[in-house]
């Protein structure tokens, strides 16, 4: 099974990697030196393959999603990375936004997680976007992978979003964001993925009069022609609304992961942030082999987002094998006869029997390899070998009782 948590992962550090030594550059400096590879030192004077606040952010959420959905526990990490360097190269955080770094002093104040997020027009900066990418795995493991019409989801989206940015454009620029990031899971086609993905998301706020108004700021993705932009008209600040749209155009238009991040680094100023956001579409959509190996070999402390991707994708994986194996008892006195039934030539199948494929099928979890999952992750929970092998026979028995003679 393939673990696309790295993809997207790796896909947006890479991306903040390549960012940071040019960080607040502008375009026209850019045109004249344009970044075609990781480069080292520069704005903060870092060695090649340093990441900044938008993968440590990342790393903190995606830590915590693995021990479940716990608001105060990704503030506790927040914490940990902004006082102590957790989630960092070095030790040390570096590059922290006003927003993000007022929401976490209020947290430390004593104010609860989810009224941490500042609410005012000038709290609208890509703090929680650059971070929020972790969240669609968890989303697509505890609910339907098309989600867009789930109103628990969005409201998921919209707390975690909050934390550290909690006005309604931030929230529905996450919101967007992960709509598209979910459609790119699904299908091949790049554009219509993109495509598909914004227009669910709008589909959902235009009928939310508590987000509706908000959503009009990202009008402009939903341009038919969005992608012919001149790239004059591409904004790379770090509002908000501009980091997404930038982060969508170069994916629109580029054909690889690297032209994507490569081109969304030299549009100039907020660097990291814009290619971090769109290279962790791109790394979800090509793919970690598509990734140049001398960027990702590049890449400090890499062991670590390695170890949480890891970490998150075996948890999930465990958490949906423990849902499933609910059935074994069910098929362990189990026959043909009580499985399926033919009236008038026709099929009838015992609805615990319909229950468990609708089960398996919402599990994300058809692998022809379960073992070799399990040995490579780690997952050891009540002897989970033996229920992995039993729901191997399980999968046979399935196959087998599919060809009951009428």
């Amino acid at each position: 099974m393939k673990n696309r948590i790295k993809d997207a992962i790796i896909g947006l550090c890479v991306g903040d990697a390549l960012g940071v030594p040019v960080e607040f550059m502008t375009r026209e400096a850019l045109k004249f030196d344009p970044v075609t590879d990781m480069r080292e030192y520069g704005t903060y004077h870092k060695p090649r393959g340093t990441w900044s606040d938008d993968t440590s952010m990342t790393l903190c959420l995606l830590d915590s999603l693995a021990s479940g959905l716990e608001y105060e526990d990704i503030m506790k990490k927040f914490v940990s990375w902004y006082k102590e360097g957790a989630y960092t190269q070095y030790g040390e955080a570096f590059d922290i936004g006003m927003c993000t770094r007022e929401s976490i002093q209020r947290y430390l104040n004593g104010v609860e997680p989810l009224e941490c997020g500042g609410i005012g027009e000038r709290d609208n900066g890509n703090g929680s976007l650059m971070r929020i990418l972790p969240l669609l795995f968890y989303l697509q493991y505890h609910y339907e992978p098309d989600f867009q019409r789930n109103d628990e989801v969005f409201e998921v989206i919209h707390n975690v979003s909050g934390l550290t940015h909690g006005h309604k454009r931030s929230q529905v620029g996450c919101g967007i964001y992960l709509s598209l990031a979910s459609m790119l899971t699904e299908q091949k086609d790049l554009k219509r993925a993109l495509k598909s993905g914004i227009e669910r998301a709008f589909d959902y706020y235009n009928d939310k009069e508590d987000f509706k108004e908000e959503s009009k700021a990202y009008h402009r993705l939903l341009n038919e022609n969005f992608d012919l932009l001149d790239e004059a008209q591409i904004k790379s600040s770090g509002y908000v609304v501009d980091s997404l749209e930038a982060a969508v155009w170069c994916l629109m238009n580029t054909q690889s992961y690297a032209e994507c991040v490569l081109k969304a680094v030299n549009l100039g100023e907020d660097t990291d942030t814009v290619a971090a956001i769109a290279g962790g579409l791109a790394g979800l959509y090509y793919g970690l082999e598509q990734i140049p190996v001398e960027w990702v070999d590049a890449i400090l402390n890499r062991e670590l987002i390695f170890d949480l991707s890891d970490h998150l994708f075996g948890a999930l994986i465990s958490e949906k094998i423990k849902t499933i194996s609910i059935y074994i008892p069910y098929f362990e006195i189990a026959n043909g006869r009580t499985v399926c039934n033919y009236r008038n030539g026709y099929p009838d199948y015992d609805q615990t029997m319909l229950d468990f494929v609708s089960a398996v099928e919402m599990s994300n979890l058809m692998d022809h390899a379960y073992l070799k999952t399990v040995e490579k992750y780690g997952i050891n929970d009540w002897n989970v070998n033996t229920l992995l092998d039993n729901f191997l026979k399980v999968q046979i028995f399935v196959i087998h009782r599919s060809h009951i003679p009428q």
